[in-house]
């Protein structure tokens, strides 16, 4: 029998309140709430891949460790709308040209261009221009 590599069926987000987190989540992906699961929030699958928020008691001790790139063909304009929704910029990732955001428990993603952009050697960006 063939080996199959295994692949990532959902991503967790820790949240102090699941349901406020899975609707800005919702609202910033297009993805509706699909489902409650005890301490889970689950938002529709799509191309295979769960995403869901589960209600802890920690708080996030420092930086991410991890975060989600999410894609717009207007970076700016997505910045604007994330902003309306409850999330804000993290002026202090600026100078490596990132749009970085944080939702609103302060987890960090970046919102980058659709298409190709160019990387330093350093990783650093400027597609915001």
């Amino acid at each position: 029998m063939a080996h199959s590599h295994p692949r990532i069926n959902a991503l967790i987000v820790d949240a102090d309140d699941p349901e406020r987190l899975a609707a800005f989540w919702s609202e910033v992906l297009g993805r509706p709430v699909m489902g409650r699961t005890g301490p889970y929030v689950w938002l529709r699958r799509e191309d295979g891949l769960g995403l869901g928020f589960q209600q802890t008691g920690e708080r996030r001790p420092g930086k991410n460790r991890m975060h989600f790139d999410i894609a717009s063909p207007d970076p700016a304009a997505e910045q604007q709308r994330v902003e309306a929704l409850g999330g804000r910029r993290l002026e202090e990732y600026a100078d490596g040209g990132f749009l970085v955001m944080a939702d609103p428990e302060g987890n960090e993603f970046c919102v980058i261009p659709d298409g190709p952009f160019e990387l330093d050697d350093e990783g650093r960006t400027t597609y915001l221009g």
